[in-house]
């Protein structure tokens, strides 16, 4: 497992930007596919994004698709999620999470690392 630790959360005007980061400790990070998830208050936790270890591609759920961009520094042992054009159902904990899941993992039971969530909250 990696150990992972999540900063750039904050409170942001709707149609504003962030920027979450994510540090991973272990030097097997470039063989772990990266994910962003949320969690807003009274809901399950949903998969925001996801970047695959072997290429770098990248997928997103449908409501975040062209507004946020997730990306990955094997170098630095670094995964950043850019959010613009933030509204205010993006409010949420987000989680980066770490899989050595074959494919394209979406669900929570497919990562096996997670860093301790950052709060974002966008005010309308």
């Amino acid at each position: 497992q990696v150990q992972l630790v999540e900063s750039g959360g904050g409170l942001v005007q709707a149609g504003g930007s962030l920027r979450l980061s994510c540090a991973a400790s272990g030097r097997t990070f470039s063989r772990y596919t990266m994910g962003w998830f949320r969690q807003a208050p009274g809901k399950e936790r949903e998969f925001v994004a996801a970047i695959i270890w072997s290429d770098s591609r990248t997928y997103y759920t449908d409501s975040v698709k062209g507004r946020f961009t997730i990306s990955r520094d094997n170098a630095k042992n670094t995964v950043g999620l850019q959010m613009n054009n933030l509204k205010p159902e993006d409010t949420a904990v987000y989680y980066c999470a770490g899989s050595m899941w074959f494919g394209v993992p979406r669900a929570q039971s497919q990562y096996n690392s997670w860093g301790q969530g950052t709060q974002v909250t966008v005010s309308s």
